[in-house]
């Protein structure tokens, strides 16, 4: 069985047990040669297994067992356009999906939002979900920026790899998060450019290593 396929059910599983996707909802996909390995559709994740997993070309070719996610448009206009990009992840997860609900960007009101790359998680406009309006508003929100919220719906996550595409996933729930709760306090502050910029410098080397170096920083 291809490992990629099996790292494809283990990120849709850690998902799942995050809370990020819960029952059928969401879906994984990773670059695989010329197309997509995609989950399947409407198969909660406790009964898919990597050979339920769907490879679809850009080209229209289709190989598997199963139909593929309805979102597989999202994924190639994505990945078709974004040669930087190798994984790309759909959530409906509590707090990105209320905040899609809203309709708002998240601001830059913590550091972290550093990880997707952009100083703003943009919100893309509402569009029927699985449509090529669907993907392609996502594609447009997420341009610079390796997350975004799909109006009314939830989230989009992409990543270098499988790993990295969690990590902003599960980045992003927390940010939304904290916006949420801040906005239930009141007018959360928002980091200025200048302060942005010092975040994206100083994360150029973030977690790298320097043997010269006698003191660690702590974020």
């Amino acid at each position: 069985m291809s490992t990629l396929r099996e790292a494809l059910l283990q990120v849709s599983t850690r998902l799942a047990q995050a809370g990020l996707n819960p029952g059928t909802a969401g879906n994984v996909g990773v670059r695989d040669g010329d197309g997509v390995l995609i989950t399947p559709s409407g198969m909660p994740v406790e009964r898919i297994t990597a050979h339920d997993m769907v490879w679809l070309g850009f080209d229209g070719r289709i190989q598997g067992v199963r139909e593929p996610s309805s979102e597989w448009r999202l994924h190639h206009a994505i990945l078709r356009t974004r040669p930087d990009i190798h994984a790309v992840i759909h959530t409906h997860s509590m707090f990105a999906s209320t905040l899609s609900c809203l309709r708002r960007d998240v601001p830059p009101i913590h550091y972290m939002i550093a990880v997707t790359g952009a100083r703003t998680i943009r919100c893309a406009p509402y569009a029927l979900f699985g449509t090529q309006a669907c993907a392609d508003a996502a594609a447009e929100a997420l341009l610079g920026s390796k997350a975004c919220l799909l109006a009314n719906h939830g989230m989009v996550a992409l990543g270098r790899d499988l790993d990295d595409a969690l990590a902003v996933a599960l980045a992003v729930e927390e940010l939304c998060e904290q916006y949420w709760r801040a906005l239930q306090a009141g007018t959360p502050c928002v980091l200025s450019d200048a302060e942005m910029d010092a975040v994206f410098e100083r994360f150029k080397s973030y977690g790298s290593t320097n043997n010269d170096t006698k003191t660690t920083a702590r974020s």
